[in-house]
């Protein structure tokens, strides 16, 4: 279970700078820096719902 425990500390960290960042630049959602956050928040939150998915499949 280490890499589930991996992927949820990644999510909480993306999580935490992706609100950070959104703050930062005045809750303007279209800026780039914020789209690349919340584009790599989206992906690791996917590798986790595939990882759940294929242990709930075994």
């Amino acid at each position: 279970m280490a890499e589930l425990e991996d992927l949820l500390k990644d999510i909480d960290k993306l999580r935490e700078s992706l609100q950070s960042l959104i703050e930062k630049k005045q809750w303007n959602l279209v800026d780039a820096e914020v789209v690349a956050a919340s584009k790599a928040l989206n992906f690791a939150l996917n590798q986790y719902n595939k990882f759940l998915q294929e242990k709930i499949g075994e």
